[in-house]
């Protein structure tokens, strides 16, 4: 079903980069808004990442600890990393599984994006699904550490319900785990290159 969106859309007419960072930029942008009045939209400006729900043969998520500054916690999280200038997601997916925890998949499946934070910033990560997992060598980044989780999928649920998980994309992962076990979801998997 196509609707006409036209009664909601903010036109942009102007704008500056408040902070560009090395990864990050905020934008301070002045947008006409539907009725013909103004405002300004403050939000960051991302380059995109991926994020890899890798399922291990027996069954099992392998899932990261790792420390979160801005939070100040240990957060418990999949696999997932930011794109390159140009990267493919997929080849992206690929690196950070194997880069983060050293796996290799034989098949991806694709689930699709998600926009975590839409008020206040443009992300998209773009989520996929690894099996057939054979482990190499791990290849963190200097200053990155990380320690893998391989869960359950009642583990997994459990950590989610009680407030042990609160990571978005690890949640949206987890949602799409679900689908996949009940049947409600029918990968169309690929062989990675």
């Amino acid at each position: 079903m196509k609707r006409d969106d036209s009664h909601l859309i903010e036109q942009g007419c102007g704008g500056e980069v408040l902070l560009r960072g090395n990864f990050l930029h905020v934008r301070r942008d002045e947008v006409l808004l539907p009725d013909g009045s103004s405002a300004n939209r403050e939000y960051i400006v991302h380059p995109g990442a991926v994020a890899v729900v890798p399922l291990l043969d027996d069954g099992r998520v392998l899932l990261e600890r790792q420390y979160r500054y801005p939070l100040a916690r240990v957060m418990l999280e999949i696999p997932a990393g930011k794109l390159d200038t140009g990267e493919d997601p997929w080849l992206c997916g690929q690196r950070e599984l194997r880069e983060e925890t050293g796996y290799s998949a034989r098949e991806w499946a694709r689930a699709g994006e998600i926009h975590n934070a839409a008020a206040y910033c443009d992300e998209v990560i773009h989520l996929w699904f690894a099996r057939g997992l054979s482990l190499g060598a791990r290849q963190l980044d200097k200053g990155e550490f990380i320690e893998l989780c391989p869960l359950e999928e009642v583990e997994f649920e459990d950590l989610a319900i009680s407030g042990g998980i609160t990571d978005v994309k690890t949640l949206v992962g987890l949602q799409w785990l679900q689908r996949l076990r009940s049947g409600r979801w029918s990968p169309q998997w690929q062989v990675a290159a």
